[in-house]
């Protein structure tokens, strides 16, 4: 375990915006968790839990209680029934490192995830999703430290409430549960075919032939590397707006339109990217924030150096957006607060 005081939360952000965090606790096993909180109640602060820092944006003013990082690493395989693996997986293990694990042994069913930055205790959080696939696919149970309670327990399935970049830990139960490991559930195979449009596009670009889970991993990463800076180099908090769900109504008017409107995991929706980039905006430079042509969803921090830009950057490209199309964009990354 490692405690710091006066940490700049810019420091541990893939953003590189935020104040000094009054304390930092790093934990490596159930026994330091227990300290943190423990450590945190007797001194009356709150806490926040942060993993690779990649989903979260700081404040100015920092943060007055402890930030608690996982830092408890491992993999292992669970024995279950013929034809499915099982992964018992540490909530501070490397996601990528885990789509690595799989994609090696050719099981399939998070390889679409490949590259999204961030740790696997963070993965449930906002149920993380990419061309096809998120993480609930293949969610079994995630074991945690309950902070109301104070003891530890298994969450099945079920009592997550996955949605669209969304669960229990987000939402009704926000900030209360530590996510201590994950148990994933795949299988040998290959993910089916038709895969994403950019997908197919980069397949037919490259004469891929190769469509195994470490295949398919291979095309991923290509594809996100050419649109998706690395966020330790050119700072970012990822995907940065959701996209937009629309009910029976809004499918209706938005395909009168002509607006392209395509099926989700949780209903219809469309595109943040498209209207972004439809509002004229890919690549423009806002308050420091560069629009990422690439990628619109993606809000690069060029010069930016405080909250007060970003807050003034999300208003106008939400506001511009609105004024294009009527819809509301929303922000995907949490804040530490």
């Amino acid at each position: 375990m490692r405690m710091n005081q006066n940490i700049l939360i810019s420091s541990l952000t893939t953003m590189r915006l935020g104040g000094p965090a009054r304390y930092v606790i790093e934990v490596e096993s159930p026994a330091d968790l227990q300290y943190a909180y423990n450590f945190a109640g007797l001194q009356h602060l709150p806490t926040f839990v942060l993993g690779y820092g990649a989903n979260t944006i700081g404040r100015d003013e920092g943060f007055p209680g402890v930030i608690i990082i996982n830092r408890m690493r491992g993999i292992s395989e669970i024995p279950t029934e013929r034809g499915k693996v099982r992964l018992l997986v540490m909530g501070g293990e490397l996601w990528d490192r885990v789509v690595e694990f799989t994609t090696s042994r050719g099981l399939t069913g998070i390889e679409a995830l490949s590259r999204i930055p961030g740790l696997a205790g963070a993965a449930p959080v906002q149920n993380i999703g990419a061309y096809g696939q998120e993480l609930a696919d293949t969610f079994v149970s995630a074991d945690v430290y309950d902070s109301t309670t104070h003891s530890f327990k298994t969450l099945v399935k079920s009592e997550f409430n996955f949605g669209y970049r969304k669960s229990l830990l987000n939402t009704t139960e926000k900030n209360r549960y530590f996510v201590v490991s994950i148990t994933l559930e795949l299988h040998p195979g290959e993910m089916p075919r038709p895969y994403y449009h950019s997908v197919e596009q980069y397949i037919d670009d490259h004469n891929c032939k190769d469509f195994s889970p470490s295949g398919l991993r291979t095309i991923i990463s290509a594809i996100r590397a050419d649109k998706l800076p690395d966020p330790l180099e050119r700072p970012s908090a990822g995907s940065f707006f959701k996209n937009v769900y629309l009910d029976d109504a809004g499918i209706e008017l938005a395909e009168d339109k002509g607006y392209p409107v395509y099926r989700g995991h949780d209903g219809y929706k469309i595109s943040s990217a498209w209207l972004i980039e439809h509002s004229g905006l890919s690549g423009k430079l806002i308050h420091g924030f560069r629009v990422n042509p690439k990628a619109p969803l993606v809000l690069l921090n060029e010069s930016a150096t405080s909250y007060a830009d970003l807050d003034a950057a999300r208003a106008e490209i939400i506001s511009t957006v609105y004024d294009k199309f009527g819809y509301w964009l929303e922000q995907e990354p949490v804040e530490i607060v």
